[in-house]
């Protein structure tokens, strides 16, 4: 909800009693102004004076919350973001406002999935969408099913990324989600062709193309992306075309079409260099690297990583730069120029120490080895012992062995750990089979021990003693006959019982009005007044509060890096692939060429194999031992996704 539509609905009887209502709305007039320049920070604190100043327009402060939780989400602060969509919510519902309890919904919709808590940002979204059904309003109604698809596309990107699986080898359950994505997304591309809003058609078609690579449907991701691009040039949108082809260039490398790849990324690069961003450049260098890898152009895919390098260095991006080092070492050593190639490896094992980067400093010093054997240089004792320490197949297949051996060890002597002999039938049966073998040490301790333990717990196995003695009839019938009076009794003591301990508990989960900053104490009458007299909850409002609370848990785990806000827009890098802790990287792409270099390369790989060069001859040739030539191919670095 706007505020200068705010303004316009405003009651000058109930705003100039003293004031403090126009103030109130003056300040968030300013507020609104700032955020939609740009400067949400500004903005915010004008909209806290204006909750400070207070208001009795219920419809101004709803106003107030839904701007003030829009500025909070821009600026990356989604918790305080969620609890003012959540105020509005509930004034919404006070009044009666589905409209606004539609924009509220979708409002918490999108921070909930950007904190990803996508189940109950599909139960907003899709109240979101219900609403606006039943009012009839088209665009809202567009709003919802685009939101739904972002969801969903999201939720199955985040499930995903667990195993770094390729496009279209992922599990049933991502699966699942992205064709839900892929539903909300068509059926929002149709309502906003039907409405005629182009803008809104090359969003959607962004989306699907985005959800199509990831099923590993290359040619509709194809289809749908060129659609985009046309549409982004019609607008004009450079930011759009760039990521139209850079996508473009992404779904021709996964269908072997190298050559047209390397001219969207060319496209890409280009469209970088004219907006301005560095970052992208550098992506756009690192993609065109790889892809004339592929295209065995090495001397090409020498100067793009060159150029890669030298943004990563200015940008001060340490994984960015020590990806470009690796690349440029592969690239050399397919070169034959071995020397650049062992300076590049170790300015790779050098940056990959400063990071912590235990996949990438083995990579590196493995790259190092058999460039010296190449070289014919022989190692000293220092690279001798940081090579033992390196995992590699051989060490892990002997760390394995060793392993099972401890393991098969330890698993016999707890076998000959005879826990029978400590219990009496033990006792009975080792005292008659082999009196002699036994010392009396054993008995000896065993005892000492029952005697602490009866004396520790005589009394509680008094507690649990029941007396057997038999009274006469007359008794027993004057006891059966106290006990049933008191069996009578027990359920009044036991309700009086439970009233008295759960009384606090009781009050604390009664349901009252929340407290609503800048709201005025006339206002609030007014809105208990408008509240429903009945204090039950309807169905909807129950099963919605069962969904929203089934996560509650996830409340309390520590929060994942935020994922993109759309799904058109560019992600942050996943985790380096087979590394520990995640490295993202602003010059480095968000997805990983290994997949594409094993699939494409697979033959040329046992090409390039080698032994160990024997001969000066087989040096100048440039043979190259299986490690060097194939670890572009088996750990090059992040490809460019959206």
């Amino acid at each position: 909800m706007s505020l200068s539509v705010s303004a316009e609905n405003v009651n000058p009887e109930t705003q100039d009693y003293d004031g403090s209502g126009n103030m109130c709305l003056e300040l968030a007039l300013e507020g609104e102004r700032l955020c939609k320049s740009g400067d949400c920070k500004a903005g915010v604190a004008f909209f806290q004076a204006a909750i400070q100043a207070g208001t009795e327009d219920i419809r101004t402060l709803s106003a107030i919350y839904s701007q003030l939780g829009n500025a909070y989400f821009y600026l990356g602060d989604y918790g305080k973001a969620m609890q003012y969509h959540k105020h509005d919510l509930t004034l919404a519902r006070s009044l009666k406002d589905k409209l606004g309890e539609a924009k509220s919904s979708g409002n918490l919709g999108n921070t909930l999935k950007v904190m990803g808590r996508f189940d109950e940002a599909v139960v907003f979204c899709t109240r979101h969408l219900e609403i606006s059904r039943e009012l009839g309003d088209k665009l809202s109604e567009g709003r919802a099913l685009y939101n739904l698809g972002n969801v969903y596309h999201a939720k199955g990107k985040h499930i995903g990324r667990i195993g770094n699986k390729d496009p279209g080898d992922f599990s049933d359950d991502v699966k699942k989600c992205l064709h839900e994505a892929v539903n909300y997304y068509e059926e929002n591309l149709a309502l906003m062709r039907d409405l005629g809003d182009i803008a809104a058609q090359g969003r959607a078609c962004g989306n699907l193309g985005n959800t199509f690579y990831l099923l590993g449907n290359f040619g509709q991701a194809i289809n749908y992306h060129e659609e985009r691009l046309s549409i982004a040039r019609q607008f004009g949108d450079k930011a759009a075309e760039r990521r139209a082809h850079s996508n473009l260039g992404n779904s021709h490398i996964f269908i072997g079409q190298f050559s047209e790849a390397a001219h969207h990324y060319k496209r890409t690069l280009a469209l970088a260099q004219e907006l301005g961003d560095e970052a992208i450049e550098a992506q756009a260098c690192y993609s065109l690297g790889n892809t004339y890898t592929l295209l065995r152009d090495y001397e090409t895919a020498i100067e793009y990583h060159l150029r890669h390098f030298l943004i990563a260095q200015n940008l001060s991006d340490k994984v960015g730069e020590g990806r470009a080092c690796w690349s440029l070492g592969n690239a050399h050593a397919s070169l034959g120029n071995h020397e650049k190639a062992l300076s590049f490896a170790k300015k790779h094992l050098e940056i990959s120490k400063e990071l912590n980067d235990s996949m990438g400093e083995a990579t590196a010093k493995m790259n190092i080895t058999d460039l010296r054997k190449i070289l014919d240089i022989p190692e000293s004792p220092n690279t001798l012992l940081e090579n033992s320490n390196t995992s590699s197949p051989d060490n892990d297949k002997l760390n394995d062995i060793t392993h099972q051996q401890m393991q098969r060890l330890r698993r016999e002597s707890m076998e000959q750990l005879s826990l029978i002999k400590l219990t009496p039938d033990g006792k009975k049966v080792i005292s008659h089979t082999n009196k002699t073998s036994i010392p009396m040490k054993n008995f000896e301790e065993e005892d000492s021990f029952f005697d602490v333990l009866s004396r520790f717990q005589s009394k509680r196995m008094d507690d649990q003693r029941c007396s057997l003695t038999v009274a006469n009839k007359e008794n027993t019938n004057m006891v059966n006959l106290q006990q049933q009076q008191q069996r009578n009794e027990e359920p009044e003591d036991l309700i009086d019982m439970i009233a008295g301990m759960q009384s606090k508990r009781m009050d604390e989960q009664r349901v009252a009005l929340p407290n609503l900053p800048g709201l005025q104490s006339s206002s609030l009458q007014r809105l208990r007044a408008a509240a429903p007299s009945s204090n039950v909850p309807d169905d909807n409002f129950l099963d919605q509060l069962v969904r929203c609370q089934g996560s509650r848990l996830e409340d309390q785990r520590s929060p994942l890096p935020a994922p993109a806000v759309d799904a058109e827009s560019d992600a942050p890098a996943p985790p380096i692939r087979g590394g520990g802790a995640a490295r993202s990287g602003a010059t480095v792409p968000d997805e990983d060429f290994f997949s594409l270099i094993v699939r494409f390369q697979s033959g040329r790989m046992d090409d390039q194999r080698a032994g160990l060069p024997t001969t000066q001859h087989r040096i100048a040739n440039g043979s190259i031992p299986n490690g060097v030539n194939n670890n572009f191919n088996k750990n090059a670095s992040s490809k460019k996704k959206k």
